[in-house]
């Protein structure tokens, strides 16, 4: 049995703005997916595929991928979305899904699907990689979106995006002296990603409001002193949060912080990013946030 593995993500600039071009830092996380595979030259074009959140299952599906029929399924929502990913694999990909061949398909999610690190790009790359294919098509044609946490699970890395003119990215060392200062908090809930760019693509922005958030990507790769980088990270916010019209969460819910407090992909849920203060953990425990990790605890890069 043959296995590829893709790391999750945070986006750490330019949310929002991703989508319309902006320069994105994003970095890779310790936790990803799995994915294992396995062909049987049996005569009966059939993926048996299994779905694992961390190590329990999840979605179990028997797909005709001759007729393209869910013969059996315990959630078929789900195993109707893997059908429709299979059959863009079958167009993309000149090998796979090609013949009779039997499929035995599994994967592994090692973090918790309300954590928002990543589960439907990881197995986007995951797929591509193992038909060989262009994951950025893939996931255009599959799900949509910038295309950001493809590059990072392509990546393996930390990385610079754009997807204007055309998708570029380009491995980076962000590694800030101040990085064991900088911590993650988990808000107990799941954005709906899809949902948060809808309401941002119905607003008109131009092209300089685009650029400042590129030209403040950069800024933040390049920092290496708390001060400065908490000046650019609120900053950051209070732009997007002036254009949205949506509230910072650290207004909604950490006016009394003693530290910024940035979301992480769409406003309303996920990671939030914060630094540590003296109490930092009673503080968030005290406000239900109780899921923290540090920056070596969660990044890998």
């Amino acid at each position: 049995m043959g296995e590829i593995y893709s790391p999750g993500k945070l986006m750490l600039t330019s949310e929002y703005f991703a989508v319309d071009g902006a320069l994105v830092l994003a970095v890779p996380t310790k936790l990803g997916q799995e994915f294992f595979f396995e062909e049987k030259h049996d005569g009966k074009s059939i993926v048996f595929w299994e779905a694992y959140h961390q190590n329990k299952l999840w979605l179990k599906a028997v797909i005709d991928y001759k007729n393209w029929q869910i013969l059996e399924t315990n959630i078929t929502s789900s195993a109707e979305f893997i059908l429709k990913t299979l059959q863009n694999v079958q167009n993309l990909s000149e090998t796979k899904f090609k013949n009779t061949t039997t499929y035995l398909l599994k994967t592994n999610l090692q973090f918790p699907p309300d954590y928002g690190l990543g589960s439907s790009s990881t197995l986007m790359n995951n797929l591509a990689e193992w038909a060989q294919i262009d994951p950025f098509h893939l996931n255009s044609i599959s799900l949509g979106g910038s295309g950001y946490d493809i590059a990072v699970a392509h990546a393996k890395s930390a990385v610079l995006f754009q997807n204007k003119p055309e998708i570029h990215f380009e491995k980076v060392d962000f590694n800030p002296s101040f990085k064991n200062e900088l911590i993650f908090i988990h808000l107990n809930q799941k954005q709906d990603s899809r949902e948060a760019i809808n309401l941002y693509k119905s607003k008109l922005k131009s092209q300089n409001l685009i650029d400042e958030f590129s030209d403040l990507t950069r800024n933040i790769l390049m920092c290496n002193e708390l001060d400065k980088f908490s000046e650019l990270i609120m900053l950051h916010e209070q732009n997007i949060s002036d254009f949205i019209k949506i509230p910072t969460v650290k207004s909604l819910f950490f006016a009394d912080c003693a530290k910024f407090v940035k979301s992480l992909g769409a406003w309303g849920g996920d990671f939030v990013m914060s630094a540590k203060f003296e109490g930092f953990e009673d503080y968030f425990w005290g406000k239900g946030f109780t899921t923290i990790f540090e920056w070596d605890g969660l990044i890998d890069c």
